[in-house]
């Protein structure tokens, strides 16, 4: 999977973590998103951690999804089987299009890592008023798999056959 020349684009990202434990002191896995965005040449326009409450979670998402400033909206945690963990359900309702794909894969690549475990991810993806929206488990490994193996290149113009930059709201 090569990146034939062509013209790097640099987007808005939001990134959420859902948590009712973690704070700015120790969100690992926010702060790997963070710098493997800036590494890539992305912007982070904003950055929050938020409890795992649906309508919390919706909320903050929905304000994104509204704003002319963001283009891509990456929550971590909240998506496993746990009675408490509300990311999908949050989430689901406001996508005009569900990227079913993307849940497919991370947890076929989740699969070499925790084996029949990954039965228990809910990761999900789609888009919302051309805002891209990913939602991966909360631990920092995942966050690096899902970003390294499927996010990076999805986020990059240059990523052959296709990828979601044309698909994103213009700023």
């Amino acid at each position: 999977m090569g990146k034939p020349s062509g013209e790097f684009v640099a987007i808005n990202v939001a990134v959420m973590t859902v948590s009712d434990s973690r704070d700015a002191s120790n969100d690992t896995s926010g702060d790997y998103l963070r710098e493997a965005l800036a590494e890539a040449g992305h912007q982070v326009v904003d950055r929050t951690i938020v409890p795992d409450n649906r309508y919390r979670i919706r909320a903050t998402v929905s304000r994104w999804i509204a704003s002319d400033d963001v283009q891509v909206v990456i929550v971590n945690g909240g998506t496993g089987f746990n009675s408490k963990n509300s990311t999908p359900e949050a989430l689901l309702p406001l996508l005009d299009r569900e990227i079913e794909g993307f849940g497919e894969l991370f947890r076929m690549i989740s699969y070499e890592e925790i084996g029949s475990s990954t039965l228990q991810s809910r990761a999900v993806a789609g888009l919302a008023n051309q805002t891209l929206i990913f939602a991966v488990p909360g631990s920092t490994n995942a966050c690096r798999s899902a970003w390294e193996r499927i996010i990076e290149d999805q986020l990059d113009a240059r990523t052959r056959p296709c990828n979601f930059v044309s698909h994103l709201k213009k700023l």
